[in-house]
């Protein structure tokens, strides 16, 4: 979950709100590629996950990453809650996840090597306390009273209000993970184009990165449990999107739908102001009740804008929110399938045409499909192999085109980064069908036997 906002001033005219979102617009050669990817952590002898305190803690990790590799702290009531070195952070999700939100970097053998280091460190440090990471998109035999609260004022706010809104919005905050990227792009019309291929695409994602069949130690009947729980979150922030694809889409459509989530809160002053439920309409004009009178920043926009939950989401940039957390191949392979989509204009092209005749019911059915069936998904008559299959292929080919070679030229192109992704689409078999067939194999019914074959 993102960290407060800051740089903006006192909104004055609400056509500010789109000037917001069209300041992102970038020419191509500085469009940029930002990975994100949480990991749950765990206690090596007891399998439990870690506290925020004492010896073997999320904290103790913080501490150990700040101390061995140069991060600098985050702290909130000072406590330490995140770090940040050189345009990357390190920050918490409400159940102690570890999340690296990566610098903005030109290309996917860069993400990968960012990655690599991560992963490295995090594990030095974790070896050091007893500690493992592990990469799923839900947490396999932990139940809700099993996990630690984070000492993050927003989390707090939000736990309370989840669970009035929706009937599975504290199993996504405490007990999911996930890796998504961040894209930039060029004008209103790519943007337009983009978001629409990254929302209609999402239940592809979902599809190829499944690795969540399993929850509170048993299997749950998705491939995906993750996406699942999307589905009933709070549907005022949730969902596929459908006037995305309606004639006049764009930097103030957006803005419409943005103000008309309800609001979580206002950050002053290192403090979390209870905004449950109101509006951004009535904070424009000075009415809003937990801040009578006052009349809201671009960073209280900012921050708005980041307690928006859909599929693919619009800020300054646009992400892929689809896909389950995973093993580290996977980490790599996410960025590459949507730049090898979206950053080459003919692969982008392709990949609209592939969409562009879908109602909204198709799309909502694939969403579904994808989280219960995963690669074996139908819905409409699209066939979810077929279609991923065409997908990962538009990628390669997206890939072979931008031709970015790394090492200075001493490595190939950015395509070898899909192979994971190739060997599904040729096997069929996603993580959560490999997972599925351990457990009901050679692991016999116990899912905690995947922390010892899957950790990092």
């Amino acid at each position: 979950m993102s960290i407060p906002q800051s740089g903006g001033g006192p909104i004055e005219d609400v056509s500010q709100l789109a000037a917001y979102l069209e300041a992102g617009c970038k020419p191509p050669e500085d469009w940029r590629i930002g990975t994100e990817h949480e990991k749950f952590g765990y206690c090596k002898d007891t399998l439990k996950p870690l506290p925020y305190d004492g010896p073997r803690s999320i904290r103790a990790m913080l501490e150990g990453l700040r101390d061995s590799f140069g991060w600098s702290p985050v702290e909130e009531g000072g406590l330490i809650i995140g770090l940040e070195k050189d345009g990357a952070n390190v920050s918490l999700e409400p159940g102690g996840q570890l999340e690296l939100s990566g610098a903005p970097l030109e290309n996917i053998h860069q993400t990968c090597d960012e990655v690599n280091q991560h992963l490295a460190e995090v594990k030095s440090v974790a070896d050091g306390i007893g500690a493992g990471f592990i990469g799923l998109g839900a947490a396999p035999h932990w139940r809700h009273e099993d996990m630690p609260r984070m000492p993050k004022g927003r989390y707090k706010l939000m736990t309370d209000y989840m669970g009035r809104v929706g009937t599975h919005g504290t199993q996504m905050m405490y007990r999911t993970c996930t890796v998504q990227v961040n894209l930039d792009f060029g004008s209103e019309a790519d943007m337009v184009r983009k978001l629409r291929v990254a929302v209609a695409l999402q239940p592809v994602a979902t599809a190829l990165f499944a690795n969540s069949p399993f929850f509170e130690g048993g299997l749950n009947g998705h491939k995906s449990w993750r996406s699942r729980i999307w589905r009933d979150l709070d549907a005022d922030r949730t969902g596929m999107l459908p006037f995305v694809f309606e004639d006049g889409f764009g930097f103030e459509r957006w803005v419409d739908y943005a103000l008309d989530v309800p609001m979580y809160f206002v950050y002053r002053d290192g403090q979390y102001i209870d905004a449950l439920g109101q509006s951004f309409r009535d904070f424009l004009r000075g009415e809003l009740p937990a801040l009578p009178g006052e009349i809201p920043t671009l960073s209280d926009w900012a921050d708005h804008l980041t307690t928006i939950f859909p599929e693919a989401r619009l800020k300054k940039f646009i992400e892929m929110r689809g896909a389950d957390g995973g093993p580290w191949r996977r980490l790599c392979a996410l960025p590459a399938l949507w730049v090898g989509l979206t950053y080459d204009r003919n692969a982008l092209d392709a990949a609209w045409d592939l969409v562009k005749d879908w109602d909204a019911e198709t799309r909502e059915a694939l969403r579904v499909s994808a989280s219960v069936h995963g690669l074996q998904a139908e819905a409409n008559g699209v066939k979810m192999h077929d279609l991923a299959r065409e997908v990962v292929a538009i990628a390669d080919r997206g890939l072979k085109a931008r031709g970015r070679q790394g090492a200075g030229g001493m490595l190939p192109d950015e395509s070898h980064f899909l192979n994971a992704l190739k060997e599904t689409v040729e096997t069929g078999q996603t993580p959560a069908d490999e997972l599925i067939a351990r457990y009901e194999g050679d692991w016999n019914g116990d899912v905690t036997r995947v922390f010892g074959d899957y950790s990092y």
